[in-house]
């Protein structure tokens, strides 16, 4: 019979096998340490300012950026009223 090892569960980011000694776990995915970054800004997440969003690790900063409420109310007035849809938060499609 020969030596098969373990499965291991793979990493959503960089796809390689992620180990019980280096995993961080999110939204029900396991994440090696240096994988568990911010999607925007890069900043590496603990599990106190992770946010998950389709697969995507956000700090909440970021994720509240990107994701949360718009428009009057959010930003004390018409002075922070902006007609920006949020294209400059988008990731680069390369």
């Amino acid at each position: 019979m020969p030596f098969k090892p373990a499965d291991n569960p793979k990493c959503p980011k960089c796809g390689k096998s992620v180990y019980a000694a280096e995993e961080r776990v999110a939204g029900g995915l396991k994440w090696h340490k240096m994988c568990f970054k911010c999607g925007l800004c890069q900043k590496l997440l603990d599990s106190t300012n992770c946010s998950e969003h389709e697969g995507e690790l956000f700090c909440k900063v970021c994720h509240a950026r990107k994701f949360g409420p718009k428009g009057y109310g959010f930003g004390g007035g018409a002075g922070c009223l902006s007609m920006d849809a949020g294209d400059h938060l988008k990731a680069e499609q390369n």
